[in-house]
């Protein structure tokens, strides 16, 4: 996983959940998740397909 070892993972975690604190952690992980999804829908679509919906959007606007 991008050459981190497991104690720096633990340890980037630790840091997270101190600055951020445990309540914002599931939050900022949702919308992490989110972003990522988004990112890969996005990427994996047809060209076609992204020129269909660029189209469509400045129709209806």
């Amino acid at each position: 996983m991008f050459g981190f070892s497991t104690p720096a993972i633990v340890l980037i975690g630790v840091i997270a959940l101190v600055i951020f604190g445990p309540g914002k952690l599931p939050e900022l992980g949702s919308a992490l998740g989110k972003a990522i999804h988004g990112f890969r829908k996005g990427s994996d679509q047809q060209p076609e397909l992204a020129d269909k919906e660029k189209e469509q959007k400045k129709s209806e606007a």
